[in-house]
């Protein structure tokens, strides 16, 4: 496998160097490099109706297909951390829904679960995908098995990675905080961001200064465009209650027993539900396994692709 950088010694040589400049513009680009060529994840563009949609894809070509669907606020990077774990075996796609990331914005469109999930349907056929395994983190959750639903023939598996789309026996901080009036997924200042990080991660990775600030003037000056995507998606509440058990697919359901965002207690309604799943909760963690602990979280994906019947 390619790599960037074959000694880390090196890009931590060149990190302390540009921090010190702070020289976001230039650590961003390599660090980002850096994650996406230990899975050879080449950024790719392709239009689907009004939108430019950026996706990346790597991984080994002969393996079966994995599609990685972000949640809301995020991008296709939120898996570049632990898409090295599945490159050696597995086809990669990492999308940038429409509305995220690199992907268009477009302020007079709609941004529902089912809308976002024809557009994904669009984009995996212009791809060529024939059969794939979906791997959806919240709102993406949602999206995810909205697609596994209505496209049965496409998708062999799903996994809910703390996933939104159904209601919590109990009510997560976040929803409390939402009928307060006050939703801290939208930032509006640097320190809006920080919190952002703690509230839904236990134990964040290290950023460099620099490059939280990028990220978090990026979250600032999209925060009205999310505003409105959020709403869109919000019309809808709990879209997967009516349809969860009707997704034929074998599942696996993991999340984080500390998620604010969404409340462990959900893993309940999925267990009781879908037809075929497995439950993993994972030990003080929060709403981004993925990010958090992605080796972890590969392992309990990786182990339960390696056994589907």
């Amino acid at each position: 496998m390619k790599y960037f950088f074959k000694s880390t010694k090196i890009l931590n040589f060149l990190f302390l160097i540009l921090i010190q400049f702070h020289c976001a513009s230039t650590i961003l680009p390599i660090a980002i490099g850096w994650e996406r060529g230990k899975a050879d994840l080449e950024k790719k563009a392709i239009q689907v109706d009004e939108f430019k949609i950026v996706y990346l894809e790597g991984g080994n070509p002969k393996g079966e297909t994995v599609l990685f669907v972000h949640g809301f606020g995020a991008d296709k990077d939120n898996w570049t951390r632990i898409s090295k774990f599945f490159a050696d075996d597995y086809h990669l796609v990492l999308v940038d829904l429409p509305g995220f990331g690199e992907s268009d914005r477009i302020q007079e469109l709609e941004y529902s679960h089912i809308t976002q999930s024809n557009r994904l349907k669009k984009f995996v056929d212009l791809l060529g995908l024939k059969s794939f395994h979906i791997i959806g983190n919240s709102m993406g959750g949602a999206i995810s098995g909205q697609f596994a639903f209505e496209n049965p023939n496409l998708v062999r598996s799903i996994v809910f990675l703390n996933a939104a789309g159904v209601k919590s026996p109990n009510p997560s901080d976040l929803s409390k905080e939402l009928a307060a009036g006050r939703n801290p997924l939208i930032v509006e200042s640097p320190e809006e961001f920080d919190r952002l990080i703690n509230y839904t991660m236990v134990k964040p990775p290290y950023i460099p200064g620099p490059i939280k600030t990028y990220f978090g003037e990026r979250a600032i000056a999209n925060a009205d465009f999310n505003k409105k995507i959020l709403k869109d998606y919000r019309s809808i509440a709990y879209p997967l209650d009516p349809i969860l058990s009707k997704i034929n697919q074998q599942a696996l359901v993991i999340w984080g027993d500390t998620d604010r965002v969404i409340d462990v207690s959900s893993t309940e309604v999925f267990e009781k539900k879908l037809k075929q799943s497995k439950i993993v909760i994972m030990k003080d963690c929060g709403h981004a396994p993925m990010i958090e602990r992605p080796e972890e979280t590969a392992g309990y994906i990786l182990a339960f692709l390696s056994n589907l019947q």
